[in-house]
């Protein structure tokens, strides 16, 4: 297996580590409105998280209009890969993966942020493709797929872009041990990404003084749109017509949504992550949300000042995708990209291999 980067700061011979010390991963999501890191050891079952950051940089803000990050967008952002990089020089991480997403992939000035990310903080940034963002992300909510049914569409809501992946639930790929996993191997039927995300369609449709119904209705309009011409995952629309199919939704308006009708006082991953609602308790959710100011939502513990202006974009999406492929229960997902990035740095499976050539040596394989 091909090495993976370094960690930033990291000697160019290898460590020596002593026999009772843990080798750390670290995989790192540079998103439209985030900034997430995870810090792992790998264990026989999967991996053990020794760190975990995240922050709202927004680096998408404004994108949709001038079709370029903004300085001030640039600046947050690098405060908080900042912050990675030095956690990541701290565990000595012996391998790391960083990405970045839709932002950085539609602006015109992503690959000089790029540049200037490995100038000022030593990380690697990849900006990596909606394909494989979508595997990524299935890979990391593997754990949470009910076995029991046919289908999962996983639902992956982020600032600036959507990934939906239609999941063949009794499909080779899903039980590989850690070592062999690999994301590209998943049994996806069908995937689709789409440049809405809940920063994107919040700026599209500026709330005003108080949302409203019809409001809500236009974001949800606008997304089914944009969904229901897709016509490559048809083959499975009897399963989920027959109930043998589940959502699950992974982001933060989502995990906020479902912070919100559980009542909780303050967030709690362990109670969030995992969680089942079904069609009424979203519907439920999101008209509490249109009951609210932008003041209210923001004085609720799970949703904070960072996401009073998104939650009702992210509930619109996932509400569009209720009403094209309904489905009775939805899983709430605190995981996603980060976790599949590890499971990808882990295992020994980490690079696609290339066709051979006829009658000649196989190409150099692809980065992961």
């Amino acid at each position: 297996m091909s090495e993976a980067p370094r960690a930033p700061g990291a000697p160019n011979g290898r460590r020596r580590r002593s026999p009772v010390e843990t080798p750390c991963y670290a995989a790192l999501d540079l998103g439209t409105n985030n900034c997430r890191l995870l810090v792992a050891t790998p264990t026989p079952r999967g991996f053990r998280v020794v760190e975990a950051y995240s922050r709202i940089v927004r680096l998408g803000e404004g994108l949709s209009q001038s079709g370029q990050l903004s300085d001030v967008a640039m600046d947050r952002s690098l405060a908080a890969l900042k912050v990675c990089a030095e956690k990541i020089r701290r565990r000595k991480v012996v391998r790391v993966k960083a990405v970045a997403t839709q932002a950085c992939r539609g602006a015109t000035n992503g690959p000089a942020f790029v540049r200037r990310v490995h100038e000022e903080t030593g990380l690697k940034l990849q900006i990596i493709s909606p394909r494989e963002e979508a595997q990524l992300s299935v890979a990391g909510c593997m754990s949470l797929f009910d076995r029991e049914q046919d289908a999962a569409l996983v639902v992956d809501v982020g600032g600036g872009s959507t990934e939906l992946s239609w999941v063949d639930l009794k499909g080779d790929g899903l039980d590989a041990k850690p070592r062999q996993f690999a994301a590209w191997k998943l049994p996806i039927k069908a995937w689709l990404s789409i440049p809405v995300g809940v920063v994107t369609l919040a700026e599209r449709f500026p709330e005003g003084e108080r949302a409203n119904p019809d409001w809500f209705r236009a974001m949800v309009d606008d997304v089914k749109a944009r969904i229901e011409a897709f016509p490559h995952a048809e083959p499975m629309r009897e399963i989920f017509a027959r109930g043998r199919a589940h959502l699950v939704g992974t982001s933060g308006a989502i995990t906020s949504l479902a912070g919100l009708h559980l009542g909780l006082p303050r967030y709690d991953r362990n109670i969030v992550d995992g969680l089942w609602m079904d069609r009424t308790d979203c519907d439920a959710a999101a008209h509490r949300l249109l009951a609210l100011t932008s003041a209210e939502r923001a004085a609720e513990p799970c949703i904070g000042s960072d996401r009073a202006d998104l939650v009702l974009a992210g509930a619109a999406i996932l509400q569009a995708v209720q009403e094209l492929w309904p489905c009775s229960r939805v899983r709430v997902a605190d995981r996603g990209l980060r976790e599949g990035l590890l499971m990808s740095l882990m295992s020994d499976q980490q690079k696609r291999p290339r066709r051979r050539r006829r009658g000649g040596a196989s190409k150099k394989p692809e980065a992961a």
